[in-house]
Order: structure tokens, then C-alpha cells, then sequence
């Protein structure tokens, strides 16, 4: 059996796209272990906005400032990659107290198969408890703003993928949206 690297762990999602609360959490898991392995859901019921590769690009680019931070995709069972990689913490962000109740499950069901993998929680800033990455592909598919939830790199991602009424900021916005009904 190989030894574990008990100073890793692993952060998952689909990060469809990620935002300035996987960041942070990211953030605050990369100083508290060496090595954070920021992995990339490769299967998902979702219906993703981007592709796997324009995802890793996103968060390669968003992480890049993090040197003990890697980004690497994963399909299947999240505690089988983590075997594989041998890590044995998982980390996971709680925004609400409903996020508490599925990722409570998830944590009891990876302990089912895997005994030896451990399910860190840690609790998003205040600032981003309202923040999902759906929440951000809806207001970007809608034309809202989107530069005060995602990394710059992903804001102008969400620009070029869904048109430039993304990009702009709400004042802005109002103002070309009264100028366009003068004309």
C-alpha cells in the first residue's frame, strides 16, 4: 500500500466557472496544506457553459499566483482519484446551512467506500455566501455583469463566450441602455 501524503489535499468541483468563492477557499486551503490539488470534474449532470479544457485554462490562469496549488481533471469516484494521488483530505466549501445537509451525505458516503479519506469543511467569507457558479453562468447568460464574482481572467472568459453585455458594469450599462433608447 502506498503511503499517503497527509500534508495534500484535494478541492473538487466542476467550476463551471469558478468564482471568487472557490478562490478564496482555495486561498485559505493552500495555506493550510503544502500541496492542494485544485481538481476538475470531468463528468457532470450539469450542462457546462464551458468546455473541460476552457475550465482547467480558467483555473490554471486564476491559480497561477499559488505555487503549491496544481490543477488537474478527474473522472468518477472523487475518493478513488484521491487513492490515486494519494491524498487523504478533501476539501469542501459551506456557503449555507443547506449546503450542510448534501455535503454531509457526500462526506458519510465517501467515508463508506473509503475510510481512509477525511472530509475537510470550511466555511465561505460572508461576502460570497450567496455566490454559485450557476448563479454566475444565469447572470451572465442574461447580460448582467459578472466582474464582481469571478476572477478577471474568468470575467473576460464569460464575456467572449456570451457577448460584451456581460462586461459591462451596471452603470454602465444603464447609461448605453438610455442612450440606445434615445436614438
Amino acid at each position: 500500500m502506498k503511503r499517503q501524503d497527509k500534508r495534500a489535499a484535494i478541492y473538487a468541483g466542476t467550476f463551471d466557472p469558478l468564482t471568487l468563492g472557490h478562490l478564496d477557499l482555495i486561498e485559505r486551503a493552500a495555506q493550510i496544506f503544502d500541496r492542494l490539488i485544485v481538481a476538475v470534474a470531468e463528468h457532470s449532470r450539469k450542462n457546462p457553459l464551458f468546455t473541460m479544457d476552457e475550465r482547467l485554462e480558467l483555473a490554471r490562469a486564476a491559480l497561477q499566483h499559488l505555487p503549491n496549488v496544481e490543477v488537474d481533471r478527474f473522472a468518477g469516484l472523487l475518493v478513488d482519484y484521491a487513492r490515486a494521488k494519494n491524498v487523504h483530505v478533501l476539501v469542501r466549501g459551506l456557503r449555507v446551512f443547506s449546503d450542510f445537509e448534501f455535503e454531509f451525505k457526500m462526506a458519510l458516503t465517501n467515508r463508506a467506500m473509503a475510510p481512509d479519506v477525511e472530509t475537510l469543511f470550511l466555511m465561505t467569507k460572508e461576502d460570497y455566501s450567496f455566490l454559485s457558479s450557476s448563479t454566475v453562468r444565469e447572470v451572465a447568460e442574461l447580460g448582467g455583469h459578472t466582474g464582481q464574482f469571478v476572477p478577471p481572467v474568468v470575467h473576460a472568459a464569460l464575456t467572449r463566450k456570451l457577448g460584451p453585455a456581460a462586461a459591462q458594469p451596471p452603470a454602465q450599462k444603464r447609461r448605453s441602455q438610455r442612450l440606445a433608447a434615445d436614438e
